[in-house]
């Protein structure tokens, strides 16, 4: 039963290799791509390699075109791992993810995710999570030791546990970090000691808040200036109501029994007077608030000495600081936290070693749990994979999981060991790493092998296969159509094949093929279905020349299949 949508929507390429212009929307399950040798049934593989940021030269470029465009697009709704990728590098563009690569004449490229400009390292990257590409030995992801490892964890149920080891790893690290941090200090040392206790001595006595400091410049201003101040008032004082006539309350008296007697001749005077006694009693308030002033204010030289003494301190330690005065107080508190810190730093660093302790054997302990259930599931899935390797053909082949203890002395987050796939394809050959099969063939039978036997565990769901079904045919190539076929019911499959019984088993078919227009040969490819699916198989089954016996029996392979 087909589970599958379609990860992979559309292709788009344009003017590369001997295609002229290929539009392709892509379904979920697994898609065939047949055609006539030559014809450049791999250029869509080719095409999906370069969008995951592989080398590109001129050749990438169709003769006589000034570059190669191509384009992928992809459906992220069962990818939030991706989608949080790209959200986290300013990617996303919600569900949809584009890729596209220019390739010019000349050699040079350019990428896009999203319509945004990227490297192909990150083209790479994003890719690499996308789909999975075998049968080039560069661009397979299983041939990574970490994403074997990987597999292994997944196959074997381990998240939690992985995610257990990978905490205590992270505690163990902020751990020693903080001890390196305390040790490039230099400890309790004691000449630093005793120079942040007597700076901040020194600050704790003298540093003032900015509101007191301010308070105490107001002060120095006041004092500074009280023999002018005492001055100006008494002068004041006698201009208002000294013993002089022209003193102003004599003269506001004077105006005002004029204006007495005018009221009688014109009582629209008594405005006038009644500001005038107004001003009069004002006047008076104001003479009364100088008296008192001066009755209570006096030079005082002692006060203005201090003052003045206490503000060049101030000045004199933040020029030493070199901060504003108002900012000693925080760098009095800053050396009271650096002092706590240094006195306090061996007995914290004493108490760190135990903390260190104590989170190593923590994570050993987990680790140690994960190496054992790393055991059990590689002890199940080489024999899994070595019963799927003989029936795709490699009858005598062995897989086995190897695990190795892992050089780092510190805690790692992936735990105590390393994995190694190791293959041996024929009876008697000596195991050797999955990464240095010679065979393009051999190695996308593998991988098919692995994928069927961790079936839904592979987090990519678009796998690309090319060379699979290489030196095989007969029964074997039925296998390999099923477990294609089976692979494609849980992920998006793509398989180039040249061989029928493969070809049958495709939940969708493309037909790949040459064509000549204005005296130049291109490529086109026409997805299949009905009868002209079954013309297809007849021909890879049967040549040039097609009977009604080679098409029955392409009916009777499309029927099995279960079309």
């Amino acid at each position: 039963m087909l589970t599958c949508a379609a990860m992979l929507t559309h292709l788009s390429v344009r003017d590369f290799a001997i295609v002229e212009s290929v539009e392709l929307t892509l379904g979920g399950g697994l898609t065939v791509v047949t055609g006539e040798t030559g014809a450049g049934k791999s250029l869509l593989v080719d095409a999906l390699l370069l969008l995951s940021g592989a080398r590109a030269d001129s050749a990438t470029v169709r003769a006589g075109a000034e570059r190669a465009e191509l384009a992928a697009g992809f459906d992220l709704s069962r990818l939030p791992a991706v989608r949080g990728w790209l959200a986290e590098n300013e990617l996303d563009d919600g569900d949809d993810c584009l890729l596209r690569r220019v390739v010019r004449a000349a050699g040079a490229s350019r990428a896009w995710i999203n319509g945004r400009p990227v490297t192909l390292q990150t083209l790479a990257a994003l890719a690499g999570q996308l789909v999975g590409i075998h049968g080039q030995h560069e661009h397979q992801a299983l041939l990574a030791r970490g994403s074997q490892l990987d597999l292994l964890d997944r196959h074997g149920g381990h998240p939690a546990l992985r995610a257990e080891v990978a905490a205590a790893a992270a505690h163990w690290q902020a751990l020693a970090r903080q001890c390196r941090a305390l040790e490039q200090r230099g400890g309790a040392d004691p000449d630093r000691l005793e120079l942040l206790r007597h700076h901040l001595s020194e600050l704790q006595s003298a540093a003032l808040p900015p509101e007191a400091l301010l308070a105490l410049e107001q002060e120095h201003h006041r004092l500074n200036h009280q023999d002018e101040t005492l001055a100006a008032c008494a002068a004041a004082r006698a201009l208002l109501d000294g013993d002089d006539e022209a003193a102003l309350l004599a003269g506001l008296a004077r105006v005002r029994n004029l204006l007495d007697r005018a009221v009688a001749g014109d009582p629209g005077l008594a405005t006038s007077l009644q500001s005038l006694a107004t001003a009069q009693l004002e006047l008076r308030e104001a003479v009364q608030a100088l008296d008192g002033y001066l009755d209570g204010a006096e030079s005082d030289p002692a006060r203005l000495a201090q003052v003045d003494a206490q503000l060049a301190r101030l000045h004199e330690l933040a020029r030493k600081h070199r901060v504003a005065p108002a900012a000693l107080v925080e760098q009095r508190d800053r050396l009271a936290a650096e002092l706590e810190a240094v006195e306090g730093a061996d007995q914290r660093l004493a108490s760190l070693a135990g903390d260190l302790a104590q989170s190593r054997a923590s994570w050993l302990e987990a680790a140690t749990r994960l190496s054992a259930a790393r055991a059990r599931a590689a002890a199940r899935l080489g024999p899994e994979v070595t019963a799927l390797m003989a029936e795709l053909g490699m009858a005598g082949g062995r897989f086995d999981v190897v695990l190795e203890p892992a050089p780092a002395q510190a805690p790692d987050a992936v735990g105590l060991e390393r994995c190694e796939f190791m293959v041996s394809a024929n009876p008697g050959q000596p195991p050797r790493p999955l990464r240095k099969v010679a065979s393009g063939g051999e190695l996308s039978r593998i991988a098919l092998a692995i994928e069927v036997a961790t079936l839904g565990e592979d987090p990519l769901q678009t796998m690309v296969f090319d060379e699979v079904d290489s030196g095989v045919g007969g029964a074997v190539a039925e296998i390999l159509g099923q477990k294609l076929r089976r692979l494609g019911d849980h992920a998006q499959v793509l398989c180039v094949t040249h061989l029928p019984q493969v070809a049958a088993q495709g939940h969708h078919h493309l037909s790949v093929s040459k064509r000549a227009r204005g005296g130049r040969v291109g490529t086109a490819v026409t997805p299949l279905a009905g009868e002209a699916r079954v013309d297809e198989l007849a021909r890879m089954l049967g040549g040039v020349e097609i009977g009604a016996e080679t098409l029955a029996l392409a009916r009777q392979m499309l029927a099995a299949a279960g079309r």
